[in-house]
């Protein structure tokens, strides 16, 4: 049989899927859309291997319509049009009943391949499920994401995988006429790297190697057979994953040395540059922060270069603004400060603004005290007046810790100087 069993083992139904329970459980979404039989134009958001496109099948058999499919990697505007027509053409305008256009990677389409999706998608010619690794806010033009629902599709855990894989053993017709004990599955869930489509493919092959009658699976049989497999950068699948996290973890780590290395890997395996470019914008606020302000403004400058540069000249931009980042001291104060700040707001919800420090737009709200007491610093001596903005309850709290380096070391100063012992600094 020459159909790999990932997709032989393809659910063909909901109560077959596994995960996802928020989307596809009995009180799940989509679950609830389909039973309605009004399926609304979707965008899955999620890791590769993942189930985003089992999940349009699905839909699309459950609710009996008809399906068409793109892949944004060869496909263009003319494809698109070309399936719009027919879709038109297949009766089902205006009704619950319209087909469905499933375009895998959608982040892939240009702006002008996307535009090309508006009219349908608003006159219900089509419903549009689209699929995608990246984050749709950046990657989906602003006027399709208004026109779709966005779900996203969680990472499967372990016991979703080996789930998945005794399913293989005991549900596939091949499978299950062999003799196939699973002893250990840490090997082969970290060669899959949660992917699932990898993670059967695997489990295949290493099947097909044996010679015995009995086949027993265990971490040391998986390794030795894998182990000199060369994993060559994927970026659609997890080397995507694990090099981005290298890249990242080597700049954290002050080491520009492996961060070009890394940054190499990605250019040479054909990764968007403007995705590099973005994560290094996180990187330049989550561990750079105010310990160097200018890290961010390097960093937001790198991405709308590289967004008009392009291919192949953006590694140079890209390797000046890694080895920059790199190379400057390093502080998490600003993402500890909201991380704790959150976790108080979760923990204390919507407390009352003091009445102080409230807007007043009219006479009644200026009557029941709104902004009453208000101290505008402006007024004061060093644009300074100490007054209360936090809420009663959790007055004097701590979110922002500067760190120890000479610009947060002159921060602390400051408050320190302004806020006297009210907040420890």
């Amino acid at each position: 049989m020459n159909e790999p069993l990932a997709e032989r083992l393809r659910p063909k139904k909901l109560e077959d899927y596994i995960s996802q329970s928020h989307l596809v459980g009995k009180e799940g979404v989509l679950t609830q859309h389909i039973k309605k039989g009004l399926i609304p134009s979707i965008i899955f958001w999620g890791p590769p291997g993942i189930g985003k496109t089992t999940l349009a099948n699905i839909i699309a058999l459950t609710s009996e319509r008809p399906f068409y499919s793109l892949s944004a990697i060869n496909s263009g505007v003319k494809d698109v049009r070309d399936i719009i027509n027919k879709a038109k053409q297949s009766g089902g305008l205006f009704t619950a009943k319209n087909p469905i256009l499933f375009i895998d990677e959608i982040h892939r389409f240009s702006k002008s391949q996307q535009d090309s999706l508006l009219q349908a998608v608003e006159k219900g010619w089509v419903t549009l499920i689209g699929a995608t690794t990246e984050n749709p806010s950046f990657e989906v033009i602003s006027a399709l994401l208004s026109r779709c629902q966005i779900y996203t599709l969680n990472s499967f855990n372990k016991n979703d995988l080996e789930t998945l894989l005794n399913r293989a053993i005991v549900k596939d017709e091949v499978l299950s006429k062999k003799s196939i004990k699973l002893k250990e599955t840490n090997a082969l869930l970290k060669f899959s790297g949660g992917d699932a489509r990898k993670l059967l493919n695997i489990f295949e092959l290493i099947i097909n190697a044996y010679q015995s009658e009995e086949i027993i699976i265990t971490d040391k049989t998986v390794t030795s057979m894998i182990q000199n497999d060369t994993i060559h950068y994927d970026k659609s699948g997890d080397q995507h994953y694990d090099i981005i996290s290298a890249f990242i973890k080597s700049i954290r780590g002050s080491d520009p040395n492996a961060a070009v290395y890394w940054l190499a890997r990605m250019i040479q395996g054909g990764e968007d540059v403007k995705f590099i470019a973005r994560r290094l914008i996180i990187l330049a606020s989550e561990d750079i922060g105010n310990a160097n302000p200018t890290a961010l403004v390097i960093a937001n400058n790198t991405f709308q270069a590289v967004s008009i540069i392009g291919n192949p000249e953006s590694r140079i931009i890209l390797s000046q603004c890694a080895t920059y980042l790199a190379c400057s001291v390093k502080s998490n104060a600003t993402y500890n400060a909201i991380n704790k700040a959150q976790q108080k707001v979760e923990e204390t919800g919507n407390m009352s603004v003091p009445l102080e420090i409230r807007n007043a737009p009219t006479k009644l709200m200026k009557e029941l005290g709104y902004g009453e007491n208000y101290k505008y610093a402006h007024d004061f001596k060093n644009n300074f007046i100490s007054q209360e903005f936090l809420p009663e309850k959790i007055k004097g709290t701590v979110f922002y810790e500067p760190g120890n380096n000479s610009r947060e070391n002159l921060q602390r100063e400051f408050l320190k100087k302004n806020w006297k012992d009210k907040y420890g600094y």
